[in-house]
C-alpha cells in the first residue's frame, strides 16, 4: 500500500546540527533538564550550542576529520546528545555504544567500525557488571585504532586518557583560530552523508553497523511535527538507550521541535524521575508498560477486605471487555460502568500521581505491546501510540496518530514512507527513512534492501481496510510444530505476560510435538502468593521458584491462557527459572525484549528436559 501522500516540511533539508543552532535563536529558553550533584537542573539552548561548538573545535584540534568515527559509550543524558552533535558538527560518525554492552561486544564495536576516539561516562558498577570504564579498559588493549579515550568523569589513568573538561577546553583555540569554522562545517553537511553506525544486538551473531545519514534524521524529525505528536510546550522524559533508534528518534524531534527534554537518571528510577520532574510526553518500551500493570494488578488484587474484592471484581469484568474488544465487539453492561467509577478511576487518580501528574501522552516502540497492557491503559484515559519500526529503518516507519490510534496495530505509514505485505507475509518498506547500508557488510545490504529500495523487515504482518499495520511476529521467529501448526510466540508471551506472577517468558517448540517454555515470575506477586499462603518467606528468587505455591500459581495462569486457547497454541509444559532475565545475565537486550536464540542456546538442557518426560530441576 501507499502511504499518505503529504510532503515533509521544509525541516526535512535541515541536518539536526542545524536545527540545534536554529533553537539557540532563542538563547535563553531552557532546553534540557539533567540531574547533577543531587538536584535537578535545567539547561538552555544557548548553553546547550556553546558546548557543542567548543567540543566540535575539540575534535576538529585532535585531528578528527570528515567521515572518521567517534564512539560514545554511556548512558543516556544531555552530555550524551552534546556529543553526537558535536560530532556531527565535525563533519564525523557517532558509533554508539549501549551502556549495557560487555567488554567483548564494546572491542568488537570498536574494531569493526575503526573508530579512533571514544567517550565513556563512569566507572559506577552496572548491575552484575563493571563499571564502563573498567569494560573499556579490559578491551581497550585490542584496539589500537583508539587513539584516544576521553572519560566523562574520574580521574585518567593512562596516557591515552584525557578529562572531558580538559578535551574540551582544547576547542577554545581552535574556534579562536578560526571563528567560522563551525558554521562553515556545519553548511557542508550532505543529507546523504553518515551520520550514525548503529549496532544491532547481535543476539544471531555478530552485530552489523547500520548506516543511517544525515537526511534518515532529518526526515524523521519533520514527520513528527507534521504528524503533530508533540509540540513545543511538552516536557518529555528520555529514559530509552541513545545507542537505540528509537532515542535518536526522540532526539531529532527534540531538535525539530524545541520541546524540553528530561534525561531520567535510568530505569532504576524512572518511576522517581516521573514524580519529581512531571514530564508531559513518555516514549517507552513495552516492558515499561508490562511493569506498571503488573504494580497496579497486583497490589490492587492483595488489598485486604473490601477494597480487594472490589479490585479483583473489577478486573474480572474488565477480562470480559477485553475478550468482547479482541473479538470485534463492543462491550457495556451497569456492573461494568459501576466498575469504572468505583474503581478505575481511582487507579487512574493513584497512577496519574506515579507518572507525575501531567503524562497525557505515551509513545511505546521496541516491541510489540499487548493488546490488553493497551486496552488498560486506555480504559484509564491514558493516550498510548504505538509505532513501529527498526534500527534500519531509522526507527519509526508507521505510527498510530492522536485522536486515531488503533489498538492492535502500529498505525498508518508516516508520510512519505511506503509500507506493502510481500507474498509470504514479509513487510516491506521504502522511503526516506531507509538506511544507507550495512557498514562493511555488502552481503548483508544486498539480502536486506531490493533493487528498487524495499527493505525487507524480517517481519510478519498485515495491513486493515484503514490502512494501519499489524504485526503478528518476527520471520525468524514464528514457530513451526510437528504437526505443522505455525504459532506465533510473541502473543503468547505479550498474554501470559499479563499475568501478575509471571515476569517474563520464552515460549518454545519449533518442530516438537508441543509448546513449552521458560518463565520468569514476578518477585513481588509470588512473595504475596506465599504470604497470603500463610507460608515461609523466600531466602532468595531461586527459593521463590521452587515453592509448590509459586509453581501452582503460575500453573493457574497457564490453565487459564490454555482454557481460551486452540491445542496447538496452547502450553503444555513450562520451566520457572531459578533468576529473572535480565540485560546483565545475557537474557534480554538494551530495549528489555528477550533474546530468543540466546536463551535457547543457554538453557538447551532445560528446554530439552521439556520434552522428555522427566521432571525438571532448576
Amino acid at each position: 500500500m501507499r502511504a499518505e501522500q503529504q510532503m515533509a516540511p521544509a525541516t526535512a533539508q535541515q541536518n539536526l546540527v542545524s536545527l540545534l543552532v536554529a533553537r539557540a535563536a532563542r538563547a535563553d529558553v531552557v532546553g534540557a533538564t539533567g540531574y547533577e550533584g543531587g538536584t535537578w537542573k535545567h539547561v538552555t539552548w544557548g548553553a546547550i550550542l556553546a558546548e557543542v561548538r567548543r567540543l566540535s573545535a575539540a575534535l576538529v584540534g585532535q585531528g578528527v576529520k570528515p567521515g572518521d568515527r567517534v564512539a560514545i559509550f554511556a548512558a543516556t543524558s544531555l552530555r550524551w546528545c552534546v556529543v553526537d552533535l558535536a560530532v556531527s558538527a565535525a563533519r564525523a560518525v557517532t558509533i554508539p555504544i549501549y551502556a549495557s554492552n560487555t567488554p567483548e561486544e564494546v572491542q568488537y564495536i570498536l574494531e569493526h567500525s575503526g573508530a579512533s576516539l571514544l567517550f565513556v561516562d563512569d566507572d559506577v558498577p552496572d548491575g552484575r557488571q563493571p563499571g564502563r570504564l573498567s569494560r573499556v579498559r579490559a578491551c581497550i588493549a585490542r584496539t589500537p585504532a583508539v587513539k584516544s579515550l576521553v572519560l566523562f568523569d574520574g580521574t585518567p589513568g593512562g596516557a591515552n586518557e584525557v578529562a572531558y573538561r580538559d578535551f574540551i577546553a582544547k576547542g577554545d583555540a581552535v574556534e579562536k583560530a578560526d571563528p567560522k569554522g563551525f558554521e562553515t562545517r556545519v553548511a557542508a553537511i550532505k543529507m546523504a552523508d553518515p551520520c550514525l553506525f548503529i549496532y544491532t544486538s547481535g543476539t544471531t551473531g555478530n552485530p552489523k553497523g547500520v548506516q543511517l545519514t544525515h537526511g534518515n534524521w532529518a526526515y524523521e524529525a519533520s514527520i513528527v511535527a507534521l504528524i503533530h505528536l508533540m509540540d513545543s510546550e511538552d516536557a518529555v522524559m528520555l529514559f530509552l538507550p541513545l545507542a537505540h533508534s528509537f532515542a535518536q528518534v526522540v532526539k531529532a524531534a527534540w531538535l525539530s521541535m524545541g520541546f524540553r527534554m528530561i534525561f531520567s537518571r535510568g530505569t532504576d528510577k524512572l518511576m522517581a524521575d516521573l514524580v519529581e520532574t512531571a514530564p508531559t510526553i513518555l516514549p517507552s518500551v513495552p516492558r515499561i508498560f508490562e511493569k506498571v500493570y503488573e504494580g497496579v494488578v497486583s497490589n490492587g488484587s492483595s488489598a485486604p477486605g473490601l477494597k480487594g474484592r472490589l479490585f479483583r471484581w473489577a478486573m474480572r469484568l474488565f477480562d470480559a471487555y477485553v475478550e468482547a474488544r479482541l473479538q470485534g465487539r463492543e462491550y457495556s453492561s451497569l456492573s461494568f460502568a459501576l466498575a469504572k467509577r468505583l474503581v478505575f478511576s481511582k487507579v487512574r487518580v493513584t497512577l496519574d500521581a506515579k507518572l507525575g501528574g501531567r503524562v497525557h501522552l505515551f509513545v511505546s516502540g521496541g516491541a510489540p505491546l499487548s493488546r490488553k497492557i493497551a486496552y488498560f491503559f486506555d480504559l484509564l484515559g491514558f493516550m498510548v501510540l504505538e509505532g513501529y519500526g527498526l534500527t534500519e529503518t531509522s526507527a519509526a516507519a508507521t505510527i498510530n496518530r492522536p485522536g486515531k490510534a488503533k489498538i492492535g496495530t502500529v498505525g498508518p505509514p508516516i508520510p512519505g514512507c511506503e509500507v506493502k505485505i510481500a507474498h509470504d507475509g514479509e513487510i516491506l518498506i521504502r522511503g526516506p527513512n531507509i538506511m544507507l547500508g550495512y557498514y562493511r557488510n555488502p552481503e548483508a545490504t544486498q539480502e536486506a534492501i531490493a533493487p528498487d529500495g524495499w527493505f525487507r523487515s524480517g517481519d510478519i504482518g498485515e495491513i486493515d481496510a484503514d490502512g494501519s499495520v499489524r504485526i503478528t511476529d518476527r520471520k525468524k521467529d514464528i514457530i513451526v510444530t510437528a504437526g505443522g501448526k505455525n504459532v506465533a510466540p510473541q502473543n503468547i508471551e505479550n498474554s501470559l505476560k499479563t499475568r501478575p506472577i509471571i515476569s517474563q517468558v520464552m515460549v518454545y517448540g519449533d518442530k516438537r510435538k508441543y509448546l513449552s517454555a521458560l518463565i520468569t515470575v514476578n518477585e513481588e506477586a509470588a512473595k504475596r502468593v506465599l504470604a497470603a499462603a500463610s507460608a515461609p518467606p523466600a531466602q532468595s528468587y531461586a527459593d521463590l521458584a521452587k515453592r509448590p505455591e509459586i509453581v501452582k500459581a503460575v500453573q493457574a495462569s497457564i490453565d487459564d491462557f490454555n482454557a481460551h486457547e486452540p491445542p496447538y497454541n496452547q502450553l503444555k509444559r513450562f520451566a520457572l527459572m531459578d533468576h529473572d532475565f535480565s540485560q546483565e545475565t545475557g537474557e534480554l537486550t538494551p530495549t528489555l525484549k528477550v533474546k530468543r536464540k540466546a536463551c535457547t542456546v543457554k538453557f538447551q538442557a532445560i528446554l530439552d528436559g521439556l520434552y522428555d518426560g522427566e521432571k525438571v530441576t532448576i
